[in-house]
């Protein structure tokens, strides 16, 4: 247990989804063969049983609830109506005890004893996990163009203030019930709300969590009654923590640090589509707004290699995609095939009164994703080896594994303890963050936007 008295509230940052019975486990399902979830059994069963814990004092103690940390680093948590609840590995980062956790668990199960997936309709998201991810990231979008479908709208919005409140009692009640601390709910108010200035004011970013609480003034009277409700049904004895909160935060992944892409050596990384390309070995990789661009190591005139992520067209094979959607008349040789069990189109290009020596496009199918790779063997290169290249390339698109996201992003909390005198600003002399760390600092520690670390009390840094 943390030494200080004080405690800081949960994120109770939830998102609606659809009604349709499954649809959670659709989703779950997704996530698993997406390699979505955090890799740690340890934490995965410390949510799962906090949850157990708080369904004992529900309507709904008999029903099957499921309860998974996915892994990103978005501020955010949601439960869909058939009673499945995902927390996200990143807002584990922000809370200081299992009580918070528990609040946030709690908030989303009240949203499904209210039953209010069933209030707020939405379209079927089967085959859109990764896309959902990927609308929460923050960054840049290589790969990736906006999901527009009432899913994505809904996670961002929320349900709404009157649905948010009572999912906000209903937890309360069942904490209450379960010997945990209610008042956690307020203190999480105050939390997202320097979220919400860091981002707005420092980071210049929209928040990462879907809206929750931006209906809930810091001193929502309301929500105090509830909460002040909630309390009086305590039983006046607190249960001991289900785990030990410090000793797992120690080692828990931080931030995302291939959310929009990130290339490493000869390899892309992008943890919110959950793809990885390998160019050739020695090969320069950059990766602009747009595109991924391999270049030989004599450059653009021995040869490069570019890649693309394109929206899905049904019923379109993948040389219809080449012919019919992208226009192009100027393919030949073209062929259709498998590789890695995904379908594919392989053509050569007329080049035309370019110096280009060969000229290669190809599209694969990855789910509901399109990747259009083009290859060139300029007036330097060997178009055999480039040809060989290119479909090597193709070949090494995978989909991201957990070895994958621990090469992507190395960064872990690390829990101390504050000796007197320490300050956020020697704290982040040491830090790994890449921007604001002091603030990031303070902010994961209840400190923001001023305050210090206090001696003796735990405190989170990042290495």
């Amino acid at each position: 247990m943390r030494i200080s008295t004080t405690t800081i509230g949960c994120a109770l940052v939830c998102a609606a989804l659809t009604v349709n019975a499954g649809t959670g486990e659709d989703l779950y399902e997704e996530f698993l063969d997406n390699n979505q979830l955090y890799p740690d059994e340890r934490w995965q069963q410390y949510v799962r049983d906090i949850g157990t814990r708080l369904l004992a004092h529900t309507p709904d103690h008999d029903e099957q609830y499921h309860f998974h940390v996915l892994d990103g680093d978005q501020v955010n948590a949601f439960a869909t109506g058939d009673a499945y609840i995902f927390v996200s590995r990143g807002l584990l980062a922000f809370l200081e005890n299992e009580d918070q956790l528990a609040a946030v668990i709690g908030h989303e199960i009240g949203h499904v004893v209210g039953r209010h997936a069933r209030k707020r309709r939405t379209s079927e998201i089967a085959g859109k996990s990764i896309g959902m991810i990927a609308a929460l990231a923050t960054g840049r979008g290589e790969l990736y163009r906006d999901v527009a479908n009432p899913m994505t709208a809904l996670i961002v919005s929320g349900y709404g203030r009157e649905m948010e409140l009572e999912a906000d009692q209903l937890g309360g009640e069942f904490m209450a019930r379960a010997g945990y601390d209610p008042d956690a709910i307020i203190e999480t108010v105050w939390v997202l709300k320097d979220q919400q200035t860091f981002s707005k004011q420092v980071a210049g970013k929209v928040p990462s969590y879907h809206g929750l609480f931006a209906s809930h003034p810091r001193n929502d009277q309301r929500l105090h009654s509830a909460v002040a409700y909630a309390r009086g049904l305590s039983t006046g004895s607190f249960v001991e923590p289900i785990g030990d909160f410090w000793e797992l935060m120690d080692g828990l992944a931080f931030g995302d640090e291939a959310a929009a892409g990130l290339v490493k050596d000869e390899t892309y990384y992008h943890s919110s589509l959950r793809v990885v390309i390998e160019f050739p070995e020695g090969w320069q990789v950059t990766a602009p707004k747009t595109q991924v661009i391999g270049r030989a190591p004599g450059g653009n005139p021995e040869g490069s290699i570019t890649v693309a992520r394109h929206e899905f067209v049904k019923r379109k094979s993948p040389e219809e995609y080449v012919t019919d959607v992208l226009a192009r008349d100027d393919v030949t040789n073209g062929e259709e095939l498998e590789i890695n069990g995904a379908a594919a189109f392989i053509g050569e290009v007329d080049t035309g009164e370019s110096d280009a020596q060969l000229q290669l496009i190809a599209v694969l199918y990855r789910r509901k994703d399109v990747f259009l790779f083009k290859g060139e063997c300029g007036p330097e290169g060997d178009p055999e080896q480039l040809r060989e290249q290119f479909r090597q390339t193709l070949e090494k698109l995978r989909q991201m594994n957990a070895e994958d996201a621990q090469t992507a992003n190395r960064r872990r909390i690390q829990v101390i303890v504050a000796e007197p005198g320490l300050t956020y600003a020697d704290l982040a002399a040491g830090s790994s963050l890449p921007s604001f760390p002091e603030d990031t600092l303070r902010l994961m520690n209840a400190d923001y936007p001023h305050g210090e670390p206090t001696a003796g009390d735990y405190l989170k840094v990042v290495k």
